[in-house]
């Protein structure tokens, strides 16, 4: 894939990054030497490898999954600016 001088100015527009004509070429060859790395990434069999969620392997702690109210309802309600009826008052957004 590469990137022509158009789809560098196009780029550059959406990211709302300001770059001179003369700085063009620069850029263009720039994304091009990406594209051609992310293309090198794709040739790669991965398939014998397993998919990571964190680079150090750790699990984390479990609890028993219960079902509670928090048993303070008119605590919580104290923060809120308005409530009525036991639930937070919030104005409409939405005509």
């Amino acid at each position: 894939m590469s990137v022509d001088i158009g789809t560098v100015r196009r780029v550059a527009h959406l990211a709302r990054i300001s770059v001179s004509e003369e700085e063009l070429p620069a850029l263009q060859g720039e994304l091009n030497a990406i594209l051609a790395f992310v293309e090198q990434l794709s040739e790669l069999d991965v398939s014998d490898v397993e998919p990571m969620t964190s680079a150090v392997p750790m699990t984390l702690p479990l609890r028993a999954d219960e079902v509670t109210d928090g048993h303070y309802p008119d605590r919580i309600l104290a923060n809120a600016p308005e409530a009525e009826g036991g639930f937070f008052t919030v104005p409409k957004v939405v005509e």
